[in-house]
């Protein structure tokens, strides 16, 4: 099988902050890379070349090395480049401050889950039992462009924001809203059927508050973090004044937990008629929205311009990144896909002086290299052509 092979000759300084990098990448079989070996130091990676090259395919392999579907969301079987009998592989050596740390992730269709398959992982080279144990050694941010209406979109997209942001601090959590989510359904199935005994509900109801009640801590928690990250930013990108707001979350405003439980619960069996007559369940974690606005126009994101809340996302992602580094202690993985070509020059330059300072090793795709000038001398750069790839000077 060949290989696409690129290397940089020489590592950079070892940062005086707690570092996370990829040193090999190693795909097979994955989209349009049947086997791709990458070598690399801790600096920003910048990938250039045409658009369906693969640059986006390359920084989603790197995704998947925390839980979730990546950061296109794709169905395991979407991954796999057809012209390949055997399933994808993706697998890195991470630089980390205790040392090499390998971590593999690929389709194994040998176990079969509720979709037909699943993802196997290994740490070390030892099976781990499901993707939560990724968040153990790696943290992942990032800003695609399928991002650029996520603050004018609805709510429901806010929201899954909110929670992907959580996840790096609580894996936990998305077996929360998991767990919340299969209740509900369960709940709103039976009262379309129109059979359910009242204890029955009642259980699932109790089930939904429960865990309502704790995704909503998780959340509002999350958002004083990230507020006080905010505020410790630069100049160059807006300041975001930032809430969540949802029946869970506004009853914690003045009500403990346990309280705010069973007021919750009161509130799913008084909604029952209705919920059954339009087939949806009016209260919940699952109405909850992430608002945002730009504090020194005091206007809503929704309401900005384009680039007014472009700029707003990538003020807020950096506030994530700074919060990871500061309160895990490791610098995450930053992936930022055809991020260049839609800023002004005081942006471009602006982010990417941000991206030294917090020293992580960001990735950052674009088809024009004269975008990235001023990231020239303190990254690496390569050409990315039909699923291979070649040190760019």
């Amino acid at each position: 099988m060949a290989v696409a092979e690129a290397a940089i000759p020489s590592a950079a300084p070892r940062r005086l902050v707690p570092s996370l990098s990829i040193a090999r990448l190693t795909l097979a079989h994955f989209r349009n890379y049947d086997a791709l070996r990458l070598d690399c130091d801790d600096r920003p990676v910048i990938l250039t070349g045409a658009n369906g090259s693969g640059k986006t395919s390359l920084i989603e392999a790197i995704s998947l090395l925390v839980p979730g579907r990546g950061l296109r969301r794709a169905a395991l079987g979407d991954l796999q480049n057809h012209a390949s009998p055997s399933p994808w592989a993706v697998a890195a050596s991470l630089d980390t401050d205790a040392g090499l740390l390998s971590i593999g992730t690929g389709r194994d269709t040998s176990t079969a889950d509720s979709d037909g398959e699943r993802r196997a992982v290994h740490i070390d080279g030892k099976p781990a039992r499901g993707q939560n144990h990724l968040a153990d050694h790696v943290a992942m941010a990032w800003i695609t462009p399928d991002m650029d209406r996520l603050l004018a979109d609805g709510a429901s997209a806010r929201r899954k924001f909110l929670d992907r942001l959580v996840y790096s601090f609580d894996p936990a959590h998305g077996a929360r809203v998991q767990r919340y989510e299969k209740a509900m359904r369960e709940r709103l199935r039976l009262l379309r059927e129109g059979r359910a005994e009242a204890a029955w509900l009642s259980a699932l109801e109790d089930d939904m508050a429960q865990s309502a009640v704790a995704i909503a801590a998780v959340r509002r928690d999350m958002i004083k973090r990230l507020r006080v990250a905010i505020d410790g930013g630069g100049d160059a990108f807006p300041r975001a004044d930032i809430e969540v707001r949802g029946t869970a979350e506004d009853m914690l405003d003045t009500l403990p937990a346990l309280p705010a439980e069973d007021a919750l619960r009161a509130a799913f069996a008084r909604a029952r008629h209705e919920d059954a007559r339009h087939g949806t369940c009016a209260v919940g974690a699952h109405r909850s929205d992430l608002r945002v606005t730009h504090r020194a126009r005091q206007c809503p994101a929704e309401l900005c311009s384009t680039g007014e809340q472009k700029a707003l996302l990538i003020a807020l992602m950096l506030a994530y990144v700074r919060l990871i580094t500061e309160q895990r202690h490791m610098t995450p993985l930053f992936l930022l896909d055809d991020i260049a070509a839609h800023l002004d020059d005081r942006r471009r330059t602006a982010l990417f002086d941000e991206i030294r300072a917090l020293g992580v090793q960001a990735w950052l795709t674009g088809t024009d290299s004269r975008d990235f000038a001023a990231m020239a001398g303190h990254a690496q750069a390569f050409h990315v052509e039909d699923g291979r790839i070649s040190p760019r000077a």
